[in-house]
């Protein structure tokens, strides 16, 4: 068996761990490998072991990585966590399935636009700057109702808010947070939660867990 379907099948065991010691009905949450930088070598095993939800940060290497794939694997779910600047958002809404990171209107705009070219609709997470870090992507807190209603009015596809929390702060902090804005606004995904917090997310019922180097290793 491949390292990186050990791996996969570790953190399935954590979190099935996690469910019993919670005592409590959460939803299972879908595991998006992050393989970006990683070669089809690390990813494949993954694929024929029966993983379907993938993550990349980047257009152009997904576009080189994946689009033969896709064809002959229709079951794969694509998702791009990072982000997407407007130029490049044609080639996105092409592959992707998912689109975790839409964080202002002049992409949300093209998104609508290039929907109504290629007959596509991908399913939009809304990027939530939950620290509210300058240095960070997202929308702000207080921002949120009016660019929720705004992606509406563009017909947009979207099914929920995603966050990165400030790496030198309590996470549950943030997740929780998340977590209320999701219940306010009656979102019905979360995602939230990485290879040194998903058990945490999963805590404050985080739908989607982008694992990276808890699946594939450190990255070089």
């Amino acid at each position: 068996m491949h390292e990186t379907v050990e791996n996969l099948i570790k953190i399935k065991s954590n979190i099935n761990s996690n469910f019993n010691n919670l005592n409590q009905k959460l939803t299972y949450p879908k595991i998006i490998a992050v393989s970006k930088t990683f070669n089809l070598d690390k990813i494949m095993p993954l694929i024929e072991y029966g993983h379907t939800d993938f993550g990349e940060n980047k257009v152009q290497e997904a576009l080189e990585k994946w689009t033969e794939i896709k064809k002959k694997r229709n079951n794969l779910k694509l998702h791009l966590i990072g982000k997407l600047q407007t130029n490049k958002a044609k080639f996105a809404v092409k592959l992707f399935d998912y689109i975790h990171s839409l964080d202002n209107e002049k992409l949300a705009k093209k998104i609508s636009s290039l929907q109504q070219e290629q007959n596509h609709k991908v399913k939009l997470f809304i990027q939530v700057n939950i620290g509210e870090e300058k240095q960070k992507s997202g929308i702000n807190e207080n921002e949120l109702e009016d660019f929720y209603r705004f992606c509406l009015e563009l017909d947009l596809n979207i099914i929920g808010l995603m966050c990165i929390p400030p790496i030198d702060q309590k996470s549950e902090i943030y997740f929780n947070k998340m977590k209320s804005l999701r219940n306010k606004y009656k979102f019905d995904e979360l995602s939230m939660g990485m290879s040194s917090d998903y058990l945490k997310a999963i805590d404050y019922e985080a739908s989607y867990i982008r694992i990276g180097s808890s699946i594939f290793g450190e990255r070089y």
